[in-house]
């Protein structure tokens, strides 16, 4: 698995930094080649299922994620999301943690990723790549 994990520090409210990293269908409009779709009616809860489609027409694959933990934030109390992956393609888990900092909050991204089929020697580059691409869709999603 390629394990990865980030910080970033948000200029916003926890609340509206946590909205934000959970309105999964506006992770479309922040990673290239992706459209999202929540296959579970509102609001978001344990047992949320989403699909991430990620590539052109017929060449890509689907990542299917569960929210198996949701604990949105409260008052001063940070907010948890862990997602399971469910896809044949892609598995593993993605967690979510937003805290009150400073004048904003500070997110924490952190995740383990499996492409069926991979061999381990590529986890270290995967998760270089993937930590990559999700700070610049986190920024994007938070700005």
């Amino acid at each position: 698995m390629a394990h990865f994990q980030f910080t970033r520090d948000v200029p916003l409210p926890t609340a509206g930094t946590w909205s934000r990293l959970t309105a999964w269908e506006r992770h479309a409009d922040a990673v290239p080649l992706t459209r999202v779709h929540v296959r579970t009616p509102g609001p978001t809860r344990v047992g949320t299922v989403f699909t991430a489609r990620s590539g052109l027409g017929p060449l890509g694959f689907d990542d299917v994620m569960e929210v198996v933990a949701w604990h949105p934030p409260r008052d001063t109390a940070p907010g948890r999301c862990r997602l399971e992956k469910r896809g044949t393609f892609v598995t593993g888990w993605a967690e979510i943690e937003v805290y009150p900092y400073d004048t904003g909050s500070r997110l924490i991204w952190r995740e383990d990723l499996r492409v069926r089929a991979l061999p381990a020697l590529f986890d270290a580059p995967l998760a270089a790549v993937a930590t990559r691409m999700f700070t610049r869709a986190v920024t994007r999603l938070t700005a």
